[in-house]
């Protein structure tokens, strides 16, 4: 069998001073594996550092995750906690602002040194208090689509070096396709199995859904098998084609409008004729994919600020608020893609 490579996303706990060095590290290395150029990895690794002492200082739970960018070229660093948040969130991104006696270079530093930097703060008590940032580097030329409106964070089963599951999103003309696999188990062979997965999807992701998920069926006929779901975004609606426990839904800022699950089954093994669901999706509308690694009463009851993160914060907040550790997880978060002039 061919190994094909399925890259979680690194996972960096901030539960220690010695781990900001440990972020700054991992920053750089992702970055140079990105292929980002000629000071881009020093500066990855900057602002990894700052998004790190910040959370040592100030927060609690403190977590970085450090990938590719989900779409396009660079890489990405979220940083997530439950701490109190930010009562004074513009002043913080201030440079010489400080509340520890410090230079107050940190947020400052890192909103000069990114791509693109978003933060949102809850102050409130409850689940939703913290803090969630994101700080894209990407190569010169793409400051204008440092986002695309795409989040996502893979993440293994914790003990394992290798993930189970897996994620892509291509554009392809005027739609844009998501996938998330979810190899049988975990560990190795649960890898081997969303990794011929994934690439399937890449050799033509633009194929209609049914037939890029017999496709994969036929990939994965010599492995443990997996789940998957397929999600395509138009201007005004989606597709979603699964099979197992993928699940799908759309959010706006009113709340839950859309949600729907795989077929019963296993890609590779035993799948039922693929169907097709297509459901509205409302102006500003984000869709949601996610394995069953994060659990799904995240959406019995989102609150209003979990329904207005931007898609690569909003992916943060639900692995870092309801991830199962003892499973890969992982949620891929996107809006249709923008129509330029």
């Amino acid at each position: 069998m061919i190994r094909t490579t399925v890259t979680p996303t690194a996972q960096v706990r901030i539960d220690h001073r010695s781990a900001v060095h440990l972020a700054a590290e991992t920053a750089r290395r992702t970055a140079r594996e990105c292929g980002l150029p000629g000071a881009l990895p020093d500066r990855a690794a900057v602002v990894a550092s700052e998004l790190a002492t910040n959370l040592d200082k100030h927060a609690s739970d403190g977590t970085l995750y450090i990938q590719p960018v989900p779409l396009g070229e660079g890489v990405e660093i979220l940083a997530a906690d439950r701490g109190p948040g930010m009562a004074e969130l513009e002043r913080c991104l201030t440079d010489g602002y400080t509340t520890a006696g410090t230079l107050g270079v940190g947020l400052g530093a890192v909103t000069r040194l990114a791509t693109h930097f978003v933060i949102r703060t809850g102050t409130q008590a409850g689940a939703e208090a913290g803090t969630w940032a994101c700080a894209r580097l990407t190569p010169p030329g793409d400051r204008d689509a440092a986002l695309r409106g795409v989040g996502s964070v893979c993440l293994a089963v914790d003990g394992e070096e290798d993930c189970g599951d897996a994620r892509a999103v291509a554009d392809t003309g005027s739609t844009r396709t998501a996938a998330v696999l979810d190899g049988l188990g975990h560990g190795t062979q649960a890898a081997e199995a969303a990794g011929l997965a994934l690439r399937t999807f890449h050799a033509d992701p633009g194929r209609p859904l049914g037939e890029l998920l017999t496709g994969m069926h036929r990939a994965l006929r010599h492995t443990r098998g997996a789940a998957a779901g397929l999600l395509r975004l138009h201007a005004d609606h989606a597709e979603y084609c699964g099979i197992g426990n993928v699940r799908v839904l759309a959010l706006t800022h009113q709340g839950v409008q859309s949600r729907l699950t795989g077929q019963p089954g296993v890609v590779g093994w035993s799948m039922p004729a693929p169907h097709v669901h297509r459901f509205p999706l409302p102006p500003g509308a984000t869709a949601v994919l996610h394995s069953d690694g994060i659990d799904a009463g995240w959406a019995r009851d989102p609150s209003p600020f979990l329904l207005r993160l931007p898609p690569p914060l909003l992916s943060a907040a639900l692995v870092h608020g309801h991830r199962r550790t003892r499973d890969d997880a992982t949620v891929l978060t996107a809006r249709p893609p923008q129509r330029h002039p």
